[in-house]
């Protein structure tokens, strides 16, 4: 599965120029002409990179990050914008953002720009054991280099095997990691959750260690 970026462009026609140039690099790309789409589209999708034009429609690019970030969403962010006084760029760096590209600018530079943030970001987040590559701050969870699109609970559970490898892990204290009292898990839904992952990864083995629990064999 390639990289996901999200882009906040009002531009459109600015912004289809993005788009086909991000996707002949290999990247998806997700694009929103206004504040609310795009954070509607990071309720929906897990995003490796955020690209935000500032001054958008409904909610601009500052107050987007700035909410996302609260929600402790830190997916790397560059923000695209005319502005050029510092106030403005200090801003947009107290909101959370990685990086600023001053339009206008030349496409390689934005090119340039994101696979430098993508590197960096990616370099200081991820660790990996055997096949398998995790991001607990961008909440990813890589198998052979392709990102597995995993629900939350999926993602929480193939984690802790992950961390767990060759452990025999018992039900309750998967019950007790994923699920809390409120929510009340049962040993079915544990069930069909790692049914969900043996049928999404059918070359790894979960076993089932009668009358205890769960073991991903390496």
């Amino acid at each position: 599965m390639s990289i996901k970026i999200l882009l906040l462009e009002d531009d459109l026609l600015f912004g289809e120029t993005i788009v086909d140039l991000l996707e002949d690099e290999g990247y998806e790309v997700s694009h929103s002409p206004n504040g609310q789409d795009a954070l509607d589209a990071t309720f929906a999708n897990r995003f490796d990179l955020y690209l935000l034009d500032i001054n958008v429609p409904l909610i601009d690019g500052l107050s987007l990050l700035k909410e996302l970030r609260r929600a402790d969403d830190m997916t790397p962010a560059i923000f695209l914008t005319s502005r050029k006084d510092k106030e403005s760029l200090e801003e947009g760096f107290l909101n959370g953002g990685d990086d600023y590209i001053t339009k206008p600018f030349e496409m390689n530079e934005m090119l340039l720009r994101v696979k430098a943030v993508l590197r960096r970001t990616h370099k200081e987040t991820s660790n990996c054991i055997g096949d398998f590559c995790y991001d607990e701050v961008h909440k990813t969870i890589r198998y052979k280099q392709e990102i597995l699109s995993l629900s939350q609970k999926e993602y929480e559970l193939l984690l802790l095997f992950i961390k767990h490898h060759d452990e025999t892990l018992p039900k309750e204290l998967i019950l007790d990691e994923l699920w809390s009292s409120a929510e009340g898990g049962s040993d079915g839904a544990l069930r069909v959750y790692v049914n969900r992952l043996k049928h999404m990864l059918p070359d790894i083995c979960i076993e089932n260690v009668r009358g205890i629990g769960y073991k991903l064999v390496s």
